[in-house]
């Protein structure tokens, strides 16, 4: 078994001064704090062997040295596949349309609103999104048809479906 408190000793001994090497190895504080992360958790997975070493804490810099300049090395990839094909198209911001529906999603019910964009974004059918959400077939059919009108309430304010409740929608239909 390993001995989580001789790691943990080490861990708060050494983890500022990793951390701060990273920084200067990776030249980003974020990418820092990812590798340390990753050298300590590769640490911890070799602990025997890290904590029998003559230099437990050159054994994780010398990991993060090495994850910062594979990090180096996929950036000069992604460097040379830009250089070969170019920047990325610009987006295009979204229209007015997608505005719209985004707001009125943002004002459903979290479960509505999660069925009509499984449904209607990813297509997924009502069994797939009950399997997903653990949730009866019957259920889902439900959301869906309350969440579909409710959103034709929001983005119709004085249509059909303005002000009604479910039993007064299903009149309407």
């Amino acid at each position: 078994m390993r001995d989580s408190g001789a790691f943990d000793e080490f861990y708060r001994a050494t983890s500022a001064r990793m951390v701060r090497y990273g920084y200067a190895m990776t030249g980003d504080l974020g990418d820092a704090q990812d590798v340390v992360q990753e050298a300590y958790a590769r640490a911890w997975r070799h602990w025997r062997s890290v904590a029998g070493h003559p230099a437990p804490e050159a054994w994780v810099r010398l990991t993060v040295n090495r994850l910062a300049t594979d990090r180096w090395r996929a950036l000069g990839r992604w460097r040379a596949a830009l250089i070969r094909t170019g920047p990325p198209e610009v987006a295009a911001p979204p229209g007015e349309t997608s505005v719209l529906l985004a707001t009125a999603l943002r004002k459903l019910p979290m479960h509505l609103r999660q069925a009509i964009v499984l449904h209607y974004l990813y297509d997924m059918s009502t069994t797939d999104i009950a399997a997903e959400t653990g949730s009866p077939i019957g259920t889902v059919t439900s959301w869906l048809r309350r969440g579909r009108l409710e959103l034709a309430a929001i983005l119709n304010p004085s249509g059909p479906y303005a002000g009604k409740t479910l039993l007064e929608a299903n009149d309407v239909d």
